[in-house]
């Protein structure tokens, strides 16, 4: 076994037509942002500034939620890069005590010498069989490189 990725599976099915409803909700929204503020006495009208916003408002949170399926995990002999949504880890074998994936947990975590914990966002537990191929080869990679 020489190297190996894994990207979550079943958020991706979710994300992707959920940023794009967002982005369609916005944008349906938008085309009501006419007239009258809301206020009886306001002199203030909606603009069609303002119904840019609203369409670029949807299309942030579209890309928020598009930030979910950014997980990743490559391993090789040489150590794991593992990028979660926010950050990620660059970690050679020699630093990592064990790969755990806890019944309970909803993602697998990489267990370093100084009893730190990295969690591994790619190995979700709602991806089930997936995920745990995923650990076997990550521990397969693990013992080979600390068996060397």
């Amino acid at each position: 076994m020489t190297s190996v990725i894994y990207r979550p599976k079943k958020i991706r099915w979710v994300a992707g037509p959920m940023a794009a409803a967002v982005v369609i909700l916005f944008t349906v929204l938008s085309f009501g942002l006419t007239g009258n503020a809301g206020f009886e006495n306001s002199q203030a009208t909606f603009q069609r500034g303002d119904q840019l916003a609203m369409i670029g408002v949807g299309i942030l949170i579209g890309l928020g939620v598009l930030a979910f399926c950014r997980p990743r995990v490559a391993a090789d002999a040489e150590g794991v890069h593992v990028r979660n949504v926010i950050g990620g880890y660059d970690l050679p074998w020699n630093v990592v005590a064990a790969v755990r994936f806890d019944r309970n947990s909803a993602w697998a975590h990489l267990e370093l010498l100084n009893d730190d914990q990295v969690p591994v966002h790619a190995l979700q537990a709602v991806d089930k069989d997936y995920a745990v191929d995923g650990v076997r080869a990550l521990r397969a990679l693990h013992a080979d490189a600390t068996t060397a």
